[in-house]
């Protein structure tokens, strides 16, 4: 099984350098716009430099593949035609290009894998379909929270557990000090850009404490985020990742910024529960995001997945809520956890199970229920040509989806690169009427469109 990777940032690299120690993995081609960074991927791999070579047609790559080198271009738009790939990673965080590359690789009869949640969140139930309708395998990624929380889900479904709630924790922490007084998060140079700390007052301090039995969990989230706000909070990209995972599986966005409950991994089931016993929810299957509370001294989350699940039968559940998973006070729930997921290392895991099983890693269906989009977090001025989830003039929201009109949200990654073509307000939501019209010009737009008639999204 041949694989090609493009985009060679760092979830792209680590793919490449852990290929060498996975049996019956080959990625002999990277490409990247830096055709330098498609090249260091190898070179972080340990490839000799003299195994390694440039390319820039297919003709080409199929000729030094065949003398057993490792290959790299900044002419990704060749990739797809190399006769000796059987899948495609669709790696580039860009959702214009990643749209052209993930098409080439459809109609050149190659596999997709998405790595591009900003793609896949935008138009991925679309690209699944047009997988499907070729014969081929459309896949999310082993290594992002998403993928490894649709695998948890199927996983939990198929044993007949009950999923209450299910989602992530995000890559920052929230650092406890009891002594103290105070909680902080260290910068990670990615999601969290400065080290912070936060002095909790006397009379909030009981809120820093593990939730007791009988209390409101609702109250406990509150208190804590209103001591807490000046550290940040989630970003859309981790909202986005959460969106895919509602659309691919039974589960309901009850809060268009989720709860984003500030939470030791204990309290997971106390809390991310329904009413009936003792949590937030009014019903099951719910998605959220929150941030791991905990001491210097205990284990965190590592930005790894969850699943608060209960069994419907009393003897499954007592088994459940003794075997080691942490349960709620009355024991009707429990917490199953993930703490980590590996990015690229684990990337592995989805190609071998398509290229030697012919199976994804994802889930049975793929349906557009939701759509991530975008708030003015400032005053935007009309000309201002807007950024991807780090552009912090924005904030994410996940709304129902919605077809294309003057008066609808854009789905979030369709407003990556758009100019606006009037000034927006602090608080506005991002509609159609405000950007420019990329319908002519984009095969992301007409992808868009049309899944949103395939999938007669009438909203």
């Amino acid at each position: 099984m041949t694989a090609a990777y493009i985009g060679a940032g760092h979830f792209g690299t680590a793919v490449i350098a852990q290929q060498s120690y996975v049996k019956d993995l080959s990625i002999p081609v990277v490409g990247d716009i830096s055709k330098e960074n498609a090249r260091q991927a190898f070179v972080k791999a340990g490839i000799p430099e003299e195994k390694i070579r440039y390319f820039s047609t297919a003709d080409e790559a199929e000729a030094l593949l065949a003398e057993g080198l490792y290959l790299y271009t900044d002419n990704c738009g060749v990739i797809p035609e190399i006769s000796q790939i059987d899948i495609i990673c669709e790696g580039t965080g860009n959702p214009e290009a990643g749209a052209e590359y993930a098409m080439a690789a459809l109609n050149h009869g190659k596999h997709l894998v998405m790595v591009s949640k900003e793609l896949d969140s935008a138009v991925g139930p679309q690209l699944a379909k047009e997988a499907a309708d070729r014969g081929l395998l459309y896949s999310p990624v082993d290594g992002d929270q998403h993928g490894l929380l649709i695998q948890m889900i199927e996983w939990a479904k198929l044993i007949g557990l009950t999923v209450i709630s299910a989602g992530k924790s995000r890559d920052g922490e929230f650092v406890l000090d009891e002594e103290n007084q105070t909680v902080s998060v260290e910068a990670d140079g990615i999601t969290i850009h400065e080290s912070m700390s936060v002095k909790i007052p006397d009379d909030k301090m009981k809120y820093f404490r593990m939730i007791p039995e009988g209390a409101d969990p609702a109250e406990y989230i509150k208190e804590r985020a209103e001591v807490l706000k000046s550290l940040p909070a989630a970003g859309a990209f981790d909202l986005c990742e959460m969106t895919i995972a509602a659309n691919t599986e039974d589960l309901e966005v009850q809060n268009p910024g989720f709860e984003q409950g500030i939470l030791r991994i204990t309290e997971l089931p106390v809390a991310l529960c329904t009413k009936e016993n003792g949590g937030i929810y009014d019903k099951y299957g719910n998605v959220n995001v929150f941030t791991c509370l905990r001491r210097k001294d205990e284990a965190g989350m590592g930005g790894g997945v969850y699943l608060v699940v209960k069994c419907d039968n009393e003897y499954a559940n007592y088994i459940l809520t003794t075997k080691g998973q942490i349960p709620n006070y009355d024991l009707t729930t429990a917490v199953i956890y993930r703490p980590y997921h590996l990015c690229g290392v684990e990337v592995s895991t989805t190609l071998l199970c398509m290229g030697q099983l012919g199976i994804t890693t994802g889930g049975e269906k793929y349906l557009p229920k939701y759509d991530l989009v975008k708030r003015a977090l400032e005053d935007i001025p009309a000309g201002t040509v807007l950024g991807g989830d780090h552009d912090l003039t924005m904030e994410g929201q996940v709304l129902a989806a919605s077809s294309k009109s003057p008066e609808a949200p854009v789905p979030a990654h369709l407003l990556n690169g758009c100019r606006t073509v009037c000034p927006i307000k602090k608080g506005q939501m991002i509609t159609y009427s405000m950007i420019e019209d990329k319908s002519d010009s984009s095969l992301l737009w007409k992808l868009r469109e049309e899944m949103e008639s395939t999938f007669e999204i009438r909203r």
